[in-house]
């Protein structure tokens, strides 16, 4: 395949995680998965002061560490899937930040962004807010995770901010995957109709509705 490293993206509750399992299984490649295990994002939820300054950081600083153990390890010359862009980093903190807090962030993204080789492919979930909204509400969870589930408001902020970064989208190729019709269980024939769709992609952005 000529893409090696695929990034995944898209706002929660749409099974990037699920879908980089599958994929790695089917391509026999690394799969690498967002620590989402961040001590603040509670606190973010709950509208703490100053909850959000430390929750972007502490995201940055994680998946900065994540990617650049891969570069060392040059597990980048299999083919790697990972469940996030670095850049979604950016997206949470325009929408959470205030002006002050924004300008220091942005001096430290501008940094760690250097050290980090881009995707060759990202693939963009998408769903209207709607269907977003009733699928973070019905997804599973287990007795152990105690946090907030966002607010309606918040997850149609979410989604219309991932909407504009995709829309002005040009660092790689771009497959973007229309989900609100979709399993997202990902069985075998879509996933090969997906992969179909990766391995024929060319420059520039491509539209793609999955069969139900």
């Amino acid at each position: 395949m000529d893409f090696r490293y695929l990034a995944l993206e898209g706002p929660l509750g749409l099974g990037k995680s699920a879908l980089a399992e599958r994929l790695g299984a089917r391509l026999d490649a690394t799969v690498v998965l967002d620590d989402r295990d961040n001590p603040f994002l509670a606190d973010l939820y709950a509208g703490r002061a100053g909850a959000a300054f430390q929750t972007q950081l502490f995201f940055a600083l994680a998946r900065h560490r994540q990617q650049l153990t891969l570069r060392q390890g040059d597990l980048f010359s299999q083919v790697t899937v990972c469940d996030y862009l670095f850049e979604r980093d950016r997206i949470y903190a325009h929408l959470t930040l205030d002006d002050n807090e924004l300008f220091l962030y942005q001096r430290l993204f501008d940094l760690l962004i250097r050290d980090l080789p881009p995707p060759d492919l990202v693939i963009y979930l998408q769903s209207p807010t709607d269907v977003l909204r009733r699928r973070v509400r019905n997804r599973p969870r287990d007795e152990f995770d105690d946090t907030p589930v966002p607010s309606d408001d918040y997850l149609a902020e979410v989604n219309e901010a991932y909407n504009h970064f995709f829309f002005h989208y040009t660092a790689t190729p771009l497959l973007v995957v229309e989900t609100s019709q979709f399993d997202l269980s990902w069985g075998d024939e879509a996933l090969d109709d997906l992969l179909r769709q990766v391995k024929s992609m060319g420059r520039g952005t491509r539209y793609y509705v999955p069969r139900a």
